[in-house]
C-alpha cells in the first residue's frame, strides 16, 4: 500500500475497525474511507456494489462482522450466520466487480475444530467437528476464508484471510450479555469494586484456556500483512501464549483494584477447553506481538473508565 493509496476499512467503529484506522492513521496512511452501519448497510447488495462503483477503494480491510460471546452465540445462531454471510459475500464479491488490488479478510480463531490439537495450526482447518456454542458463526467465517480462495482461483485476485485470536480494547463490547470474556470480566470486577460486592461469580469451571491479543496489536499484523503477505493460506494472529480463564479473573481483579473473591458458577458452559494459536508462520514473516496482557488489560480499563457512561446504556 502506498501512504496514498484508497483504502477502506469495513467496519471502522468495532473493535477490530478501529484498531485498524487508528494503525493506518498513525503509519501515514491518508486516503482512509469507511461508513457507518446507518450510511452503508453491508447486507444490502445493491448499496455495498455502489459503495465500491463510487469510492473505488485500492485495498479493502474486512473487518466488519456480527460478533459475540456464549449467551449471544446461543441465543440468535441465525442472526449470526445470516448477517455474516450477507456481509462478507457482498463486499468479496463487490472488491472483485470493481478491480480492488488486494483485500484481507478477518476471521477468528473459533473456525477451528473444538478437540483440534494444541496450540492451532492453519492446516488443521476442516479436520473435525466445531464448537457446538459458536458453529453458524464459524461456518460463516470459513464459508468467507473459503471464498477468498475461490476467487484467487478463479479470478487471480489477491485476497488474503487472517485468523485473529481472542481480541481485547478500544472500542470493545461491554455488554454484560453479548460480550466476550476480557471485557465482561472488567465490567464486572469494576462494578463489584464501585459496589463493594463480597464476589465476583465467572462463568464455568475457570480451567479453560484461552490466549489474549491486543487490538492495537492485531491491526498492526494486519497492516503488516496487508504489505507484505500473498497467498491462500490462512495466517494465524496471536500472542502464542495462553492462561486459565481463573487466571485471567486474577489479573483483571489486581488491575481494577477490586478486593473480594471470585466464585465460579460450573452449571454454566465452559466452551472449548483451550484455544492457543500456533503463530510459527507470522513470526517466520517478520511479526511478533509485544503488547503484554498485564499492559493490555491496563490500558482496556483505562479506556473503559473513560467511555462508561457513553457504553453502558
Amino acid at each position: 500500500m502506498k501512504y496514498n493509496s484508497k483504502i477502506y476499512v469495513a467496519g471502522h467503529r468495532g473493535l477490530v475497525g478501529s484498531a485498524i484506522l487508528r494503525k493506518l492513521k498513525e503509519k501515514g496512511y491518508t486516503n482512509v474511507v469507511y461508513r457507518t452501519s446507518a450510511e452503508l448497510d453491508l447486507r444490502d447488495k445493491i448499496q455495498v456494489n455502489q459503495f465500491f462503483v463510487d469510492e473505488k477503494p485500492e485495498y479493502v480491510f474486512l473487518a466488519a462482522a456480527k460478533v459475540g460471546g456464549i449467551i449471544a452465540n446461543n441465543q440468535y445462531p441465525a442472526d449470526f450466520i445470516y448477517d455474516n454471510l450477507l456481509i462478507q459475500t457482498n463486499v468479496i464479491d463487490a472488491a472483485y466487480r470493481n478491480n480492488v488490488a488486494k483485500l484481507m479478510f478477518l476471521g477468528s480463531t473459533c473456525i477451528y475444530p473444538k478437540l483440534a490439537p494444541q496450540p492451532l495450526k492453519e492446516e488443521y482447518l476442516l479436520t473435525g467437528l466445531l464448537e457446538p456454542t459458536n458453529e453458524p458463526y464459524a461456518i460463516a467465517k470459513i464459508a468467507g476464508i473459503k471464498m477468498c480462495e475461490s476467487y484467487n482461483r478463479q479470478y487471480g485476485t489477491k485476497y488474503i484471510s487472517a485468523m485473529p485470536t481472542n481480541l481485547y480494547g478500544p472500542n470493545d463490547n461491554f455488554d454484560l450479555y453479548t460480550s466476550h470474556v476480557m471485557p465482561a470480566l472488567i465490567r464486572k470486577f469494576h462494578e463489584a469494586k464501585e459496589s463493594n460486592a463480597p464476589f465476583v461469580k465467572m462463568w464455568g469451571t475457570g480451567t479453560p484456556k484461552r490466549e489474549f491479543l491486543y487490538s492495537d496489536d492485531l491491526a498492526d499484523a494486519c497492516v503488516f500483512l496487508m504489505n507484505t503477505y500473498e497467498g491462500n493460506e490462512i495466517v494465524n494472529i496471536g500472542v502464542g501464549e495462553d492462561i486459565t480463564i481463573k487466571e485471567l479473573g486474577e489479573k483483571i481483579k489486581s488491575v481494577v483494584g477490586y478486593e473480594g473473591e471470585i466464585q465460579f458458577d460450573i452449571t454454566k458452559p465452559d466452551g472449548t477447553p483451550r484455544k492457543l494459536v500456533d503463530v510459527t508462520k507470522l513470526n517466520a514473516l517478520g511479526w511478533k506481538a509485544d503488547t503484554s496482557l498485564e499492559a493490555g488489560i491496563e490500558k482496556a480499563y483505562k479506556w473503559f473508565l473513560e467511555n462508561k457512561l457513553t457504553i453502558i446504556k
